[in-house]
């Protein structure tokens, strides 16, 4: 570990020098790659630095103890020592944690799509409740949300939803999502005050450029219409929704919350994109089935992750055993904290993996 941690340095160092290159930096492609690569080697490159003052004052410290005979000199040596051997432990996992193969699409803007399943009305409206979690989530982040389309069922409640969020390491925080979200609780019109169970499937979907996939434009069909549904001023009064249909996957994409119809071309060209990405994913996912089930649910997404119990006020989370009793906060998008223990779950499946290696 400690030869490639060298390496690295070795390697930030490098990178230091060359954004000084004024011919660098008259190159802003080369530029943007080298801050690029620069940012993402920061933490490990600060964390090995730690590491080895950490390991300096043990020697100091150690040092100290084998030279000094004021008891009281010994005494701050001993509390050092044992300080900087506290520091060595957490920043060794730390590195551990920052050397595990990165997720090459964590860095990118994401496309979630929400959908109502068993359930009717009440799942819709449970459908409507994450998308508003998510917003007011990625709304605490400073993100930008975008919404591509809604079918909405006009009680307040959502048939589906598709929306972009585009933010810094979005995919990285929400991939974990993906998956059958369980709902129970009482419905307003149920008068015999029976406990209701509805579900809304989340896919969570990284932002794929054109480089990423190619589409023939002979494999699309492309329709325009007038959108319709409940939407406000200018719904219904021009040709701006766009279909595109993709004839070899049988994918059909549907966008009209743009007044513009190259607008919603543009989301649904990005949203077909991602869609195609994703299906080659899902097939590299299910070449390394066994791998994937030790990880924490970026996978199947026809498994239950997470049951939303409103009588009890809980929310447990079934891939990590989580159950928080909150869940007024956590339908307003205060969900960090599950999330946060995902990612740590992950880390840890990950890192027993490498170990076993």
């Amino acid at each position: 570990m400690f030869d490639k941690l060298d390496d690295i340095l070795i390697r930030f160092e490098e990178i230091l020098n060359e954004l000084n290159d004024p011919a660098v930096v008259n190159d802003q492609q080369k530029f943007r790659k080298l801050m690029k690569e620069q940012n993402d080697l920061a933490p490990l490159v600060e964390a090995y630095k730690a590491y080895k003052q950490a390991k300096q004052d043990v020697e100091d410290s150690l040092a100290i103890l084998d030279m000094e005979s004021d008891e009281d000199m010994k005494e701050l040596a001993k509390e050092e020592l044992s300080d900087a051997k506290s520091r060595i432990e957490k920043l060794e996992q730390e590195m551990k944690i920052l050397l595990l193969p990165k997720d090459p699409n964590d860095d990118k803007d994401i496309i979630v799509e929400i959908r109502a399943g068993a359930g009717g009305d009440e799942a819709a409206l449970f459908a409507a409740e994450l998308y508003r979690m998510y917003t007011h989530y990625a709304e605490s982040k400073r993100w930008k949300i975008e919404l591509i389309n809604m079918d909405d069922t006009g009680i307040g409640g959502m048939k589906e939803v598709e929306f972009m969020v585009k933010g810094k390491g979005a995919y990285s925080v929400l991939k974990y999502e993906s998956g059958v979200h369980r709902v129970q609780r009482v419905p307003e019109t149920e008068s015999g005050g029976r406990i209701h169970t509805s579900t809304a499937t989340v896919a969570v979907i990284p932002e794929a450029e054109e480089v990423d996939v190619k589409i023939d434009e002979k494999d699309i069909r492309i329709d325009v219409m007038r959108a319709s549904g409940n939407g406000g001023q200018c719904v219904n009064t021009t040709d701006s929704a766009v279909r595109l249909t993709h004839y070899p996957t049988g994918i059909v994409i549907y966008s009209q919350t743009e007044k513009s119809q190259l607008q919603n071309r543009d989301k649904a060209f990005a949203l077909l994109r991602a869609k195609l990405y994703d299906l080659e994913m899902q097939k590299a996912h299910d070449a390394e089935a066994e791998a994937r089930r030790s990880q924490i649910g970026t996978g199947d997404r026809s498994e239950k992750i997470r049951t939303y119990n409103f009588p009890q006020g809980r929310v447990t989370d079934h891939r990590i055993k989580l159950t928080l009793y909150r869940i007024e906060s956590i339908m307003n998008g205060d969900i960090q904290e599950i999330i946060d223990a995902l990612i740590a779950a992950d880390q840890a499946a990950k890192l027993a993996q490498v170990n076993e290696a």
